[in-house]
């Protein structure tokens, strides 16, 4: 009994050595997913992923929770992930292979944990394409008022399944159509290759960022510092007055910094990526918290925080009630259609990379792993991911995603932090040169980690028991399948 129990521990214990990474990078490299990814492209990638999630739509979920204190929700959600980001600066540079954060846990903590940090992967990946699609439905319903005079029937742009006053409500007849388009055209582009994907995406987010500079002018115009009195959120009746809501908030858009974890899932397609990916990560941080600070400082400004509540298009509206035309929501709309696409876009191919990783490593089938001869794309999770992210953004009330994304992001996170003890103690990696921890391997990573715990505790219970039956799920896919299919049985 206690040698079985062991034997079973050692199992969940065993890490891919440093040496099986570099014989995995090799392969990719010859035969599978190609390096063609230069610093620019990766940090746009990052950017990508990142900016729009927060700005564009979680505003409306956000304030109402901290009221003009979401200021200081953006902070904390930035500070946690600069904390997390000089962690995965230096795993990145120690173990540049696709997988990002499960490839990082597999070599540094073990199999059982990697494998949870895959489901986490997955589940923040696949809720966040579906959710940055959702919106994308809203802005281009409001592009085309503005521009045509004509909306997207109701019945076309509402999900089934929605969050009611008195809790989840099925309307049978509804569907999303808009966010299904959009993860169609992004699993054509995908399918073409992630150097095409790249290019499309760089030329979005320079589209992306100038329109929210064009926001931040016009709102800017129509400031009024009283928006900002009283700048707590004084209404209790949620458990959400003070710092609860700020954190509650944080919790809410912390998901959208999952784009320092796509930087990282794209290790085994960049060039030189123990400079660039750690380079790349650090870079889309900063221009990511910039930006987030511009806008949400100038959409506060602009508009009182009780009218954020239900808002479509919110950035939208605020520059039509500021200018009293609709020009300026007319173009702030058309740049949201295209660079929300990016953000879509580029969630979609960071998860099916985690997918191609899991795969490698024997956890999960095979056929994940395969890549189409000519473009070196993954065929089979490409198109997989898009159904299932195409199925639950036409169905589903964004409402119900947003909270948990930022749960997986958050467990991700964590594991990623306590890795760098590990990889330091076991000196995995240790005569690679390249970025390192400042302070030790003790002290940014255990800020990190009370920073993602102190986010945690203010997420909704209803996001902890979906979290914890995804995670019963994950755990019976492991000991059913992946233990006995592991690589490393081999």
């Amino acid at each position: 009994m206690i040698l079985s129990f062991i034997s079973l521990a050692r199992q969940l214990t065993r890490t891919k050595p440093i040496d099986a990474h570099e014989v995995i990078i090799e392969e990719q490299h010859q035969h599978s997913l190609h390096r063609s990814l230069g610093l620019f492209s990766l940090t746009m990638i990052g950017v990508g992923a990142t900016i729009g999630t927060g700005i564009f739509f979680t505003m409306v979920e956000a304030v109402p929770k901290a009221g003009p204190s979401v200021i200081l929700s953006f902070l904390i959600a930035a500070l946690t992930a600069g904390l997390t980001a000089l962690c995965y600066s230096e795993l990145s540079a120690r173990i540049p292979a696709s997988g990002s954060s499960y490839s990082f846990a597999y070599a540094t903590v073990g199999e059982f944990a990697a494998f949870v940090v895959a489901a986490c992967l997955l589940l923040e990946y696949g809720l966040a394409a579906s959710a940055t699609a959702i919106g994308w439905s809203a802005y281009l319903n409001n592009f085309l008022h503005n521009a045509l005079g004509w909306q997207i029937p109701e019945m076309l742009r509402t999900p089934m399944i929605v969050a009611g006053a008195n809790g989840v409500e099925i309307h049978p007849g509804q569907f999303n159509l808009p966010p299904v388009v959009l993860v169609i055209i992004c699993c054509f582009l995908l399918l073409r290759g992630a150097k095409e994907s790249a290019t499309v995406n760089a030329i979005m987010v320079m589209i992306k960022l100038a329109i929210l500079v064009f926001f931040a002018v016009i709102a800017f115009s129509g400031f009024h510092a009283e928006h900002f009195t009283p700048f707590f959120n004084t209404d209790n009746s949620k458990g959400l007055a003070g710092m609860a809501g700020v954190t509650a908030a944080a919790g809410t858009v912390f998901f959208s910094f999952i784009g320092l974890d796509t930087v990282a899932t794209a290790g085994a397609e960049v060039n030189n990526p123990k400079r660039n990916v750690p380079l790349g990560i650090m870079a889309a941080l900063i221009v990511v918290t910039v930006f987030y600070m511009l806008v949400a400082i100038a959409a506060v400004g602009a508009q009182p925080a009780h009218m954020f509540e239900g808002q479509e298009a919110g950035l939208a509206v605020i520059l039509q009630n500021v200018t009293g035309k609709a020009w300026p929501a007319l173009v702030l709309s058309a740049g949201a259609v295209i660079s929300v696409f990016s953000v879509t876009l580029v969630t979609i191919y960071g998860q099916s990379r985690i997918l191609y990783a899991i795969s490698k490593d024997g956890l999960i089938p095979a056929s994940f792993q395969k890549v189409h001869q000519r473009t070196r794309a993954p065929v089979i999770n490409t198109v997989l991911v898009c159904l299932l992210v195409g199925f639950v953004a036409g169905l589903v009330d964004a409402t119900f995603l947003w909270d948990m994304v930022s749960m997986g992001t958050l467990v991700a996170f964590i594991v990623v932090s306590a890795s760098i003890p590990v990889i330091r103690k076991k000196g995995i990696g240790h005569g690679v040169q390249g970025f390192r921890v400042p302070f030790g391997p003790y002290l940014i990573p255990a800020l990190s980690i009370f920073a993602c715990l102190y986010i945690l505790k203010d997420l909704s219970g209803t996001t902890f028991k979906v979290f914890f039956i995804w995670m019963f799920i994950a755990i019976s896919i492991y000991f059913a399948y992946s233990k006995r299919h592991s690589a490393l049985n081999k």
